[in-house]
């Protein structure tokens, strides 16, 4: 193995429009790379050290939707069931749609399954801003469980009829409170019970983690295409709504290094380094198995980053690595998060990579391939 490309890569993005960035590399269980380049804090000279936390943003999917099949796999639900039956208010859906050129709402046809909030066909946006939800987080001081939340989501009507499309939206923030319905425990608690504990993420927790820890966070930039530079931002995450929400779509605080032990177990089978067995091989091959049709593929699931790949439980999952020039083998899967984390899983080589950034307009496109591919010439 010759990690020299990566490390040229991750430099060159730093003199390009990155302010820093962090890349751990494991393969047959052991870390086989590391290294960090750029700033922290720009403005004050904080160079990159490693032990930064991020926001995660939607790369916390993955962890969301891994705990959510670790319920699957105990045979607590089955991906056919009809929502309503873990969350009655979402028994009778109302869709929004138009008729002779008027906004209507009909009734849903159907009702939403559980699996269709893994792989973001349920027919929701992607909108918190909505009535039910202003209000309660009014009535509660911001103090609303994730399950009050995700109940209040259930009043607005659908997009399209559950089922018919893929559209990236709260599916997986429904998916943190439905964890909280089969559960009986907040996510945090749950994820910290079966995952952050037992292979020791300490760094790793949904919504803020304590003050001493928010302060090793990486100053959170935005890149202005208007001036051709990133400007610092007042480092939020608009999903984490308040101290008792856990955003499933979007809560994970966490670092490079720590993600990578969630990263490592799942590369190496769902069996982590100590022995834990958090997810068994067989659910791990479900996670990636693609549920598009075709055309859902071709119409909704179009992101050029994402050329050749399918959708599984809640993940990316490569199909067809001549689409994408892609050098990695099917099966290779994960996601990204908006301000610019990348992960890669490969169970079939023990392969993992988790690569972290900070910054707003995270140029993906650009940089996602470009690390997948690198990789799998270094490998």
């Amino acid at each position: 193995m010759d990690f020299t490309r990566m490390r040229e890569f991750q430099d060159w993005l730093v003199n390009w429009r990155i302010p820093g960035n962090d890349c751990s590399i494991f393969a047959g269980g052991e870390e086989v790379y590391r290294y960090t380049t750029g700033w922290a804090d720009a403005e004050n000279g904080r160079k990159m050290r490693g032990d930064e936390l991020y926001y995660f943003w939607s790369a916390s999917k993955v962890i969301t939707t891994s705990l959510a099949l670790r319920l699957h796999e105990s045979g607590l639900f089955t991906m056919n069931d009809p929502l309503y039956e873990y969350i009655p208010e979402f028994r009778n859906m109302m869709i929004r749609t138009k008729i002779d050129g008027r906004d209507e709402l009909v009734p849903a046809k159907n009702p939403i399954r559980v699996g269709q909030l893994f792989n973001m066909t349920a027919g929701f946006d992607y909108n918190f801003n909505t009535p039910a939800v202003n209000d309660l987080r009014k009535k509660t001081d911001n103090k609303c469980s994730t399950l009050d939340v995700v109940k209040a989501i259930a009043q607005s009507p659908l997009c399209f009829e559950p089922g018919t499309k893929w559209q990236y939206s709260l599916c997986h923030d429904v998916l943190g409170g439905f964890i909280e319905a089969v559960s009986g425990k907040r996510p945090r608690d749950y994820a910290k019970e079966v995952l952050f504990d037992p292979l020791g993420m300490d760094d790793t927790c949904y919504n803020l983690p304590s003050a001493d820890k928010m302060a090793r966070m990486a100053v959170q930039y935005d890149y202005r295409d208007d001036l051709g530079r990133y400007l610092p931002t007042k480092n939020v995450c608009g999903h984490i709504l308040g101290e008792n929400y856990d955003s499933g779509g979007a809560g994970i605080i966490s670092g490079c290094a720590d993600y990578m032990k969630f990263a490592a177990c799942i590369a190496n089978g769902g069996t982590a380094k100590n022995g834990y067995r958090y997810l068994s091989r067989a659910t791990i091959n479900l996670w990636r198995t693609n549920t598009l049709t075709d055309e859902q593929i071709v119409r909704d699931f179009s992101w050029n980053q994402l050329a050749g790949y399918g959708y599984g439980y809640g993940v990316r999952t490569m199909m067809r690595p001549e689409k994408a020039g892609a050098l990695s083998p099917k099966g290779e899967f994960g996601w990204g998060g908006a301000a610019g984390v990348w992960v890669i899983l490969d169970p079939d080589n023990n392969v993992a990579l988790v690569y972290t950034q900070h910054m707003l307009n995270n140029q993906e496109p650009f940089i996602s391939p470009r690390l997948r591919n690198i990789l799998y010439a270094c490998l």
